[in-house]
């Protein structure tokens, strides 16, 4: 085996650990749209409508998923950089990171005892406790993979098969839920600079005279 054929020490290493943080990154994309998705599913099967905060925190959680989303863009067309992960990962630290400073700040505003809090709980913990445990949470995780980013740039990623099928998968599924959330906050704010702390129905309907 001559040298041009023999592969450099650790590169085996750096491949794989390169294809673990793309999936990684395709995990944590899904994953955020998920729990965006589970607030979907709440307000407009229960009826239990969004106030400003929550939509601030499911802003921040897409704001996440699209720094994940890059680096798996980036990884579609067959190579991921130390710069490329550095940009996703930061974009995804900057928002979980505001996510969890606004989810921080609505738990402050129920923190009282005798408060209710807003909203139903969901397995004993409402909604944005939930999330603020996950932004923290993600942060963790996020500082884990940045801390291998030297070990994994410069990584050749398949473009094709499974790889390709699910990037693109990864990228559908954020736009669907980005446009329905954008849809979702239109309905709520109807045609008014802002949204009311306490929602209690879809203003655009009654706006445009379809409800009184």
């Amino acid at each position: 085996m001559s040298i041009l054929t023999t592969p450099l020490p650790g590169t085996e290493r750096s491949t794989v650990l390169g294809k673990v943080q793309y999936w990684f990154a395709c995990f944590f994309a899904v994953g955020w749209t998920g729990v965006v998705c589970g607030g979907l599913a709440v307000q407009f099967i229960d009826w239990d409508y969004p106030c400003p905060l929550c939509m601030v925190q499911r802003m921040f959680m897409l704001l996440a998923a699209l720094g994940a989303a890059y680096i798996v863009r980036r990884g579609m067309t067959g190579t991921v950089t130390g710069r490329d992960y550095m940009m996703g990962w930061g974009l995804a630290l900057v928002a979980v990171m505001c996510g969890g400073f606004a989810s921080w700040r609505q738990t402050m505003l129920h923190i009282l005892p005798g408060d209710k809090g807003y909203g139903a709980p969901v397995l004993g913990l409402h909604m944005y406790v939930w999330a603020w445990i996950l932004f923290m949470a993600s942060v963790v995780a996020i500082g884990i993979v940045m801390a291998f980013a030297h070990s994994t740039a410069d990584t050749t990623v398949p473009t094709s098969g499974v790889y390709g099928a699910a990037g693109r998968t990864v990228l559908g599924f954020i736009a669907l839920v980005l446009a329905v959330n954008l849809v979702a906050v239109f309905l709520l704010e109807g045609f008014h600079w802002f949204l009311p702390d306490d929602p209690d129905r879809y203003r655009f309907f009654y706006d445009v005279g379809i409800l009184d």
